[in-house]
């Protein structure tokens, strides 16, 4: 492992590996703990070479804040690095990072302001220079080190979604991670700061998470207005001796905008002292079941997969892929012109299509259009080869793109196709890529082809089919098939059908939090 404490030796590291490798970055500012070995071990898993940044941000402490007395363990960090086995430690001194701070509203340094809107609540509100100061520290940081991927923990929910923001209207080309809470037994959120609690600060410490969990049990059994659920943890928190609140307040997830009802879901976020110790938990309220966003290029398996993965965890199953093969099938049944979009738009606008789940189906659902089974007819070959142009059509994907969110509203469902992480469902609590060689791709839709009884296949003819469908999948001007920036990426090359769906159950028991 690399401890590089100047620049220079991080990039001379780094710059040989950029092209060929992904880069996962975990920003620190030391005092690792359980929360940080989680980050650092999905960066490991996820990355060919993984970078740790350990630096205490002067930007973001106001004077009576504890920057001198913050805990510092270089040493220790540095070895719990090595032996999870991160790459390179980036050490870089106040001066290498050409910091030179003045005082709380002053620096020569560049600062980055991230919306006024995002900051001005929670956390923002009395830390008046916090997030501007992390803002212009991971600008940085990003810049210098060039990651493919960088891990957040959601304990620190505000700044994840500045941070998203951040990178977002400044075009920085890194994928944001979230990665959830990891608690001690109290309940209590892992935290570099609970080293200054005592013992019995400590044990009374989990009444934050218990405080949420309250509001959470009223949010379930119906209770939407903000002003009750935040007293529910109000009084939670003030029987508690030594408890002292900063603020308890229910924000959108994404935007930080101030809920006053909770109509799909909200941030209910709380800090507070106890003794002289400042803490912060969170947790989102959702008045929905949780998504499973599978995409991916043709061939790739995700029907299988997706049905299968439905009936485990006890989900429903949007086969996305099925209504358009049923809208492609409609257009050649009635003998339409592939390029007529017009004749196509009036068309679909009228359509009725139905997926119904049916347990004897080889395929489920049962596909049917204008009460017609077409649940076989949608299979072939003859479909396969013209669905791509037909779903590439704005009118097509906008029609069923509103109807497959309709249907995601409650949630509770397993969707796949070839945007659903990127455009159907963007907030997915979990997004899979799931994708093979086209060689292994096409292998497997002969075999499938030969299963049906269809004659005179050609291989090569299948794998060149496949390559077409993927580069107009691809470079389609609406909705095209690409990897969203949070989804993880799954190569089924060698793997079978029931390993593909233990790793995809697996990351969602890892991922997805419904207690």
């Amino acid at each position: 492992m690399l401890i590089a404490k100047t620049i220079a030796q991080l990039r001379n590291e780094l710059i040989p590996q950029k092209k060929q490798q992904k880069i996962g970055f975990v920003p620190t500012m030391g005092g690792l703990h359980q929360g940080h070995f989680s980050l650092i071990n999905d960066a490991i898993k996820e990355n060919d070479m993984v970078v740790v940044s350990i630096f205490v941000n002067p930007l973001q402490f106001s004077p009576k804040e504890d920057l001198d007395r913050y805990p510092r363990q270089l040493e220790k960090d540095c070895q719990i690095c090595q032996e999870l086995g991160v790459n390179i430690v980036f050490t870089p001194t106040v001066e290498e990072m050409g910091i030179n701070k003045v005082g709380e509203d002053s620096t020569t340094t560049t600062i980055v302001i991230p919306p006024q809107t995002m900051t001005s609540v929670l956390c923002g509100r009395d830390r008046k220079i916090f997030f501007q100061g992390i803002a212009t520290i991971l600008t940085k940081l990003f810049n210098i080190v060039e990651p493919t991927n960088a891990y957040f923990g959601q304990k620190d929910a505000q700044q994840l979604a500045i941070v998203r923001r951040l990178v977002k209207d400044l075009n920085i080309p890194v994928n944001i991670k979230a990665c959830p809470i990891v608690r001690e037994d109290s309940g209590l959120a892992c935290s570099s700061r609970n080293q200054y609690l005592t013992s019995d600060e400590k044990e009374k410490a989990g009444i934050l998470y218990a405080s949420l969990q309250g509001a959470k049990q009223a949010f379930i059994k119906g209770e939407k207005q903000v002003t009750k659920l935040i007293e529910i943890v109000r009084k939670k928190l003030g029987s508690c001796e030594g408890i002292k609140i900063q603020y308890v307040e229910i924000v959108h997830p994404q935007t930080m905008i101030p809920l006053e009802v909770i109509e799909d879901s909200g941030l209910l976020a709380i800090a507070c002292y106890l003794g002289k110790t400042r803490l912060i938990d969170n947790l989102i309220l959702q008045d929905r079941k949780p998504i499973i966003a599978i995409d991916g290029p043709a061939g790739a398996g995700k029907s299988t997969v997706t049905r299968q993965i439905a009936e485990i965890l006890g989900l429903n199953f949007l086969d996305t892929g099925a209504m358009y093969r049923a809208v492609t099938w409609l257009v050649m049944d009635l003998g339409l012109s592939l390029d007529d979009e017009n004749a196509i738009e009036n068309l679909v606008s009228k359509a009725k299509i139905e997926l119904i789940f049916d347990e004897k189906s080889e395929i489920s659902p049962v596909v049917k259009v204008n009460d017609i089974d077409v649940t076989k007819a949608i299979r072939s070959e003859k479909v396969t080869t013209n669905v791509s142009k037909i779903a590439a059509m704005a009118p097509v994907r906008l029609f069923l793109v509103k109807q497959q969110q309709e249907w995601g509203k409650k949630g509770g469902i397993v969707a796949e196709g070839r945007d659903i992480g990127t455009n159907v469902f963007p907030h997915a609590e979990l997004k899979i890529f799931l994708t093979a060689s086209v060689s292994e791709r096409a292998k497997r839709r002969f075999k499938d082809l030969e299963s049906r009884g269809e004659l005179n296949l050609d291989l090569q003819g299948i794998q060149d089919s496949i390559e077409k469908r993927d580069a107009i999948d691809s470079n389609r001007s609406i909705a095209p098939l690409k990897k969203a920036p949070d989804a993880i990426e799954l190569i089924t090359d060698g793997l079978t059908i029931e390993e593909v769906i233990q790793k995809i159950i697996g990351l969602y028991k890892d991922k997805i939090r419904t207690s």
